[in-house]
């Protein structure tokens, strides 16, 4: 879509770095939107993704029709939190120093007004000719990702006019994993568990209805609820999982896949939980380009 940001389309890179941003609480909405207006003269949607949160979306006295927090998930006997960000960038490429630098410019960019809380560097596993990277269990990420025009119509907004036609959500997730509750599990509960062969990425017809697959089928929700994935792996000194991403035209199909996982459709849940577990969680909205630049008229700019 010629005025979505690219990268969001693009294949996951070789590396990235995720960045999150909060509010200082002594900025006003004007030195907001300066800050804004020089993050618009670096990021390019491409090398530089862009969400914005509802807590910055509020500070600037606007909103966005769509956005809104992620819910806090803990009825069933698991926790999917929510911790709220203002600004989200996901800085791609190929060489992690070059992000490193990039994200100190993009944090002087918008500075004093956003105050940088935290970085989660990523990158992309598995063999580099495969369509889809893998997360560290060794199982392929992705693959029931929409393509072509059928992408373009789960990812993107369209027919709402201008500053919102080629914006998308974008719910992100960091997840940690417990590799070694996962490997201690014989290589067919493995399978059973994530609902396809490790092997060859063949879906199990048989596999329990807890499997990831069955809970999160797209095409069994009503209405359907396709998202396009980008996530990837993360790692931090001992600890290790996913920094899960998923963009969509509204943020419904992800809140319906999440809650079924967490057992609030039918109190069943995701085999996932039996050795991986999120941390943190957001809700953003990926501004349109115009012109090469993020296309914020939405925000006052």
């Amino acid at each position: 879509m010629k005025n979505s940001q690219a990268g969001i389309m693009a294949s996951v890179p070789t590396v990235a770095r995720y960045a999150f941003f909060s509010v200082n609480p002594k900025a006003d909405a004007a030195a907001l939107r300066q800050a804004l207006g020089r993050l618009q003269a670096l990021a390019d949607g491409d090398k530089i993704v862009v969400g914005i949160g509802p807590l910055l979306t509020t500070a600037l006295g606007v909103s966005v029709p769509g956005l809104r927090e992620m819910p806090h998930l803990n009825e069933h006997g698991v926790d999917v939190p929510s911790t709220p960000t203002a600004l989200w960038c996901w800085l791609r490429g190929s060489d992690r120093g070059a992000l490193v630098l990039l994200t100190h410019s993009l944090e002087n960019a918008v500075a004093p007004a956003l105050h940088l809380d935290r970085v989660v560097d990523a990158f992309r596993h598995g063999e580099p000719s495969a369509q889809h990277g893998r997360d560290l269990t060794g199982y392929e990420d992705g693959t029931e990702n929409p393509e072509g025009e059928a992408a373009e119509a789960a990812a993107f907004v369209q027919g709402q006019g201008a500053g919102l036609d080629g914006a998308s959500f974008v719910a992100v997730q960091q997840w940690v994993h417990d590799l070694n509750a996962f490997e201690a599990m014989a290589t067919v509960d493995q399978d059973n568990a994530m609902g396809r062969r490790r092997s060859d990425n063949e879906e199990l017809e048989d596999a329990p209805e807890t499997s990831h697959v069955k809970r999160t089928a797209q095409e069994s929700f009503d209405p359907e609820a396709f998202v396009l994935r980008r996530s990837m792996p993360w790692a931090m000194s001992n600890k290790l999982g996913l920094l899960f991403v998923a963009f969509g035209h509204t943020l419904n199909s992800f809140e319906a896949q999440m809650r079924r996982m967490a057992g609030y459709e039918d109190g069943l849940l995701d085999s996932l939980f039996k050795f991986s577990k999120p941390v943190n969680g957001a809700y953003l909205w990926c501004p349109p380009v115009q012109e090469g630049k993020l296309d914020l008229r939405q925000l006052g700019l």
